[in-house]
C-alpha cells in the first residue's frame, strides 16, 4: 500500500473511532459521568485521615457508570485496601506480556473560599469546561481510561494482550496504602508489566516560550524526594534577658545558609537533556542551535533556566522550607526551633548526596538533621525505537495530534507508578490533557478545570491505546509497513 494511502488509512479508522464514541454516548451529554464523579469529595487530608464515606460512595458510582466493566466475562475486579480497585482484563493471546493503566480516586482538599470561580466540587459547566477538583489531577484519566474500556467491551471488543487497571485511593498522600498494596497482590501472583502507564506530563500549547507549536511530554523519570527535619535545642530563658544567639536565630540562620546555596547546577545530566534535544527543531535561531548542541551549551541554558522557578526545577535538586516551628509565648525565648525542608531530587544525584550537602552547607553542629522520609529518583525508562511502550503510547498521541511534536519528559512531582518499578523497567507518565499559559497553577491550585473536548480525547486517547496495544511487536525502525 502506498505511504500516502496507508495515512490516509489511519486517519480515517481514527475519525470512525471518534464518531463511534460520540455515537454511543457522549452526545449532548458529553462529560455528564465525569461531572458526577468530580461530585464526590474524595479528599485524602493526610496519610491517616481520608474521606472514607466518599471512597464507598464512589465506588458504587463506577458500579452503576460502567455495568459492562464489572459484569463482563473478560474482566476480573477486586478491591485492595478497602477502597482501591484492581481490574485485570483477560488477553486471548497468553504469551503476549500485559501492561497496566494507573489512575487515582483521592482528590486534595480544594475551598470555595480560596477563590473558586465554582464551587470546587459543583462540576459546574462554564463555557464548556468543567471545573471541580480531580478533574485534572486524576479522575479525567481515570473516568477516561473506563469510558474507554467500557466502550470495547460493548462493541465486542476482546483485546489479544491482556492488561491491568489499577485506581489508587491515597495517592495524594504517597499511595501507601492503595498502591503499594496493589503491587504486593501482583508480586504474589507473580505478575511482569511490558509497560506501566500513570498521570504526569500533558500537551503544553504555547506554555514553553518560542516552541512552535503543541509538545506532548512523556515522563521517563520522577524526581526522587525528601523531607529533612532542622531543630536546635537551647536553653530556654526569659527575653528580658536574652543569649547572644537563640535556638530560633541558630535554626534561621541555617535555614538562609540553605537558601542563599542552592543545591549544584545539574542541567544536562538527567533526563532533561533528552526533552530539549527533541524539541530543538521547534525553536528558532539561535535556540534552535544551542539546544541542538546542549554538549557545549548545557552549562550556559542551565544559567538561563535557573533564573525561574518553575524551569529551575529542571536545573538542580531544589529546596524549599515549608515549615517552621517555634515559641509558645512572647517572653520566652524557646528551648526548641524546628523546620521543615522538602527536595526534589534531580536525576543526576542521589538521596545520600543530597543529605550529605545539606549537612555541609548547614554547617553548624547544634543543628540536628533528620531524614523523616525520602528516596532517590526513579529510573529512566526506555525511549528508543525499540522500546514498546513509549512507541505505541507515541503512535497514539501522533494519531490523534498529528501536529504534535512528541518528546521525552521528567516529572518533578512524583505519582503512583513509583511504587510499581519492581513489576516493569518502564514506567511512563501521561495523559492527553491540553494546558495552555497558566493551565498549571490550577494543578492543586485554584479553578482545576477541563474541557467537554479534551475529556472526549481523554476517552479516545485511551480506547485507540488499548487497541495499539495489540501489536506483536514493534516493527523495524524505518520500516514502511506498519502493524499498527
Amino acid at each position: 500500500m502506498p505511504r500516502g494511502a496507508g495515512s490516509l488509512l489511519v486517519t480515517a479508522l481514527l475519525l470512525f473511532t471518534v464518531a463511534s464514541i460520540r455515537t454511543l454516548s457522549l452526545d449532548v451529554n458529553v462529560g455528564l459521568k465525569l461531572a458526577q464523579a468530580i461530585r464526590i469529595p474524595t479528599v485524602s487530608f493526610s496519610g491517616e485521615e481520608s474521606n472514607t464515606s466518599a471512597l464507598l460512595e464512589f465506588d458504587r458510582f463506577l458500579r452503576k457508570a460502567f455495568p459492562t466493566v464489572f459484569s463482563s466475562s473478560l474482566v476480573r475486579h477486586e478491591l485492595v485496601a478497602n477502597y482501591s480497585h484492581l481490574f485485570w482484563v483477560q488477553g486471548l493471546q497468553s504469551d503476549l506480556v500485559p501492561y497496566m493503566l494507573l489512575a487515582h480516586i483521592d482528590v486534595v482538599p480544594a475551598s470555595e473560599s480560596d477563590g473558586w470561580e465554582a464551587p470546587p466540587f459543583s462540576a459546574k459547566e462554564i463555557d464548556g469546561f468543567i471545573y471541580g477538583r480531580g478533574t485534572i489531577d486524576d479522575k479525567g484519566s481515570l473516568m477516561g481510561i473506563l469510558q474507554a474500556l467500557e466502550y470495547l467491551l460493548i462493541k465486542g471488543f476482546a483485546p489479544r494482550r491482556g492488561f491491568y487497571i489499577g485506581l489508587g485511593h491515597d495517592e495524594e498522600v504517597s499511595g501507601y496504602k492503595g498502591a503499594m498494596n496493589i503491587v504486593r497482590v501482583l508480586k504474589q501472583r507473580g505478575v511482569q508489566l511490558s509497560f506501566v502507564l500513570d498521570e504526569g506530563l500533558a500537551v503544553l500549547d504555547g506554555v514553553i516560550s518560542g516552541l512552535e507549536g503543541p509538545a506532548a511530554l512523556i515522563g521517563i523519570s520522577e524526581k526522587g524526594s525528601a523531607t529533612v527535619k532542622l531543630s536546635v535545642f537551647m536553653v530556654p530563658g526569659h527575653s528580658s534577658m536574652p543569649p547572644r544567639e537563640t535556638s530560633i536565630g541558630i535554626l534561621a540562620a541555617a535555614v538562609k545558609r540553605l537558601e542563599d546555596n542552592p543545591m549544584p547546577r545539574l542541567f544536562g545530566h538527567g533526563p532533561e537533556r533528552g526533552t530539549f534535544e527533541h524539541l530543538a527543531h521547534k525553536f528558532g535561531l539561535p535556540m534552535k542551535f544551542i539546544m541542538s548542541n546542549l554538549w557545549l551549551f548545557a552549562p550556559l541554558l542551565g544559567r538561563v533556566l535557573e533564573r525561574k522557578p518553575d524551569t529551575n526545577a529542571f536545573v538542580r535538586t531544589t529546596t524549599a522550607v515549608t515549615m517552621f516551628n517555634s515559641g509558645v509565648k512572647v517572653n520566652i525565648i524557646p528551648s526548641l526551633a524546628e523546620a521543615y525542608v522538602n527536595l526534589r531530587i534531580h536525576s543526576a544525584q542521589s538521596l545520600r548526596e543530597v543529605l550529605d550537602l545539606i549537612r555541609s552547607t548547614v554547617g553548624d553542629q547544634r543543628v540536628k538533621l533528620e531524614l523523616v522520609d525520602g528516596f532517590d529518583p526513579l529510573p529512566v525508562s526506555s525511549m528508543d525505537e525499540t522500546s514498546f511502550g513509549y512507541q505505541i503510547i507515541k503512535k497514539t498521541v501522533l494519531d490523534m495530534f498529528p501536529t504534535v511534536t512528541v518528546a521525552p519528559g521528567i516529572c518533578i512531582g512524583n505519582t503512583d507508578s513509583r511504587h510499581f518499578k519492581d513489576l516493569t523497567n518502564d514506567i511512563y507518565r501521561f495523559a492527553p490533557i491540553w494546558f495552555k499559559p497558566g493551565d498549571a497553577q490550577r494543578f492543586h491550585g485554584i479553578n482545576e478545570r477541563i474541557s467537554k473536548k479534551n475529556y472526549e480525547e481523554l476517552v479516545v486517547f485511551y480506547f485507540s491505546l488499548i487497541k495499539n496495544c495489540d501489536i506483536q511487536k514493534l516493527p523495524k525502525p524505518h520500516s514502511s509497513i506498519h502493524e499498527l
